[in-house]
């Protein structure tokens, strides 16, 4: 990569920033970014890769391989995230119980959701929100990829969040803003840059930060992170909290090796000191009262004799309540519903739990938000297992020759790894995987299947 024309304005910020090692910051922003992932618990490591150690989850990768070509990556296998913004799992490990209520409430395109949802397991319950609409349906589909039942999906106005007064044991607010840190991963970023930028976007996450405030329960967490440097965005909206509503700022314990920048604030990333694109991260313990918590709706059971047909789809099912919505039937975890019909009444939700199945007459059609469950009953399905070039093409949403399979609905796998439903007919089979979620570049018919995990 050719060294990068940074804007006067960003020199003349950052230099008394970085102070002498302003060569080594501004010669980490010409170097290659780096390629990291993170494994989902349903699949395992096949080859040796160098952990990132602050998240047990997280490795790099040699080179970037073209990700859209490998169907685990479809199968929610691993999420390609950058590494250092799953140092997130640091502040949830110190300060956040697994079975916590999380909201992250800028979340799209949903790394950091599904490394919350990992960390919470089964226990807890995230809330994530995107309030443009097409980004929140890339966060719906990335949850259901990943395949944790524990989720609620969002498309609303951080402000809107303010209903949920006290409602959350803690908060994310990965906020918009001026992208200082993904230079050198995107060069539009620096083009895009200025210092009124700067000052749009802390007027932005003050607002944003304010929303995140209301809903937080007393003793409640707040993370704060920036894909940026600059001390506005970062230490002075930190500040600003403390000022405004007595947040208390608090440290985390790490390993001097790992070269993260600690400030009084909070935890910078730098490229010439860390394995990572720039991050900053802070963490914030709300130590008022509530004065009006939200009291939230009965765990009101909702029983519909039509939908039991749909039971045996998942495993353990009697931990789950069957609700219909919008025209899906969705499996929900009982002790989570009075929260469930709280967001329901207050938010626009647009996934939650597992999206089961969709009534078409007397056909209970399975899906895809299925196959990607952790808790699909496998046994309650027949299954096809199916080479790479069928893999692509059935993500292409080609149909599928099975001759020698049955005839009805049956699971397609790659590596034993489930990826969508087929409807066999014996002929030819009905392809169901979602139609917006296909792999759309033109392929090379001479192209070997990557070798990710």
């Amino acid at each position: 990569m050719n060294k990068l024309s940074l804007p006067d304005d960003f020199i003349a910020q950052m230099q008394p920033i970085i102070g002498d090692d302003w060569q080594q910051f501004e010669a980490a922003l010409s170097l290659e970014p780096m390629v990291s992932i993170r494994m989902n618990d349903k699949c395992s490591l096949t080859q040796s890769l160098k952990p990132v150690p602050w998240c047990p989850q997280g490795f790099y990768l040699e080179k970037r391989p073209n990700f859209t070509l490998d169907p685990l990556f479809h199968a929610g296998a691993y999420y390609v995230q950058e590494a250092s913004s799953m140092f997130i799992q640091q502040a949830l490990e110190h300060y956040v119980s697994t079975d916590a209520l999380v909201l992250d409430l800028c979340a799209a395109p949903g790394g950091k959701s599904t490394l919350i949802s990992q960390f919470l397991k089964d226990n807890g319950l995230l809330v994530c929100n995107e309030f443009i609409r097409s980004r929140s349906q890339i966060l719906a589909e990335t949850v259901q990829k990943w395949g944790n039942p524990n989720v609620i999906v969002t498309n609303s106005a951080p402000r809107d969040f303010e209903s949920l007064t006290g409602l959350f044991d803690a908060v994310l607010v990965d906020a918009p803003c001026s992208g200082e840190g993904m230079f050198r991963k995107d060069e539009v970023a620096i083009s895009e840059w200025s210092l009124s930028n700067v000052k749009q976007c802390v007027s932005r996450q003050q607002d944003i930060l304010k929303s995140a405030w209301e809903c937080l329960k007393e003793d409640g967490i707040l993370m704060y992170s920036t894909c940026t440097y600059n001390r506005q965005e970062n230490e002075e909206n930190v500040q600003w909290l403390c000022d405004t509503f007595g947040a208390e700022k608090l440290t985390l314990k790490l390993d001097t090796t790992w070269g993260i920048t600690e400030t009084e604030q909070g935890y910078h990333f730098y490229p010439h000191k860390t394995a990572g694109e720039g991050f900053f991260l802070a963490i914030l313990r709300k130590t008022t009262a509530v004065e009006h918590p939200l009291k939230l709706k009965p765990k009101q059971s909702i029983k519909d004799k039509k939908l039991g047909a749909c039971e045996a789809y998942i495993r353990d099912n009697k931990q789950f309540e069957l609700i219909e919505y919008k025209r899906l039937i969705y499996a929900f975890k009982k002790e989570y519903l009075g929260i469930l019909h709280t967001v329901l009444e207050k938010q626009n939700v647009i996934h939650f739990g597992t999206a089961l199945a969709e009534q078409k007459g007397n056909d209970f059609i399975p899906q895809t938000g299925l196959a990607l469950s952790k808790w699909l009953n496998r046994e309650a399905f027949n299954s096809v297992e199916v080479n790479w070039n069928q893999a692509i093409a059935f993500l292409r949403t080609e149909a599928l020759y099975l001759p020698d399979s049955p005839k009805g609905f049956l699971l397609i796998c790659y590596q034993n790894r489930p990826l969508g439903w087929v409807k066999n007919i014996g002929s030819r089979s009905n392809n169901l995987y979602p139609e917006h979620w296909r792999i759309r570049m033109q392929l090379d018919p001479t192209v070997i299947a990557p070798t990710v995990i």
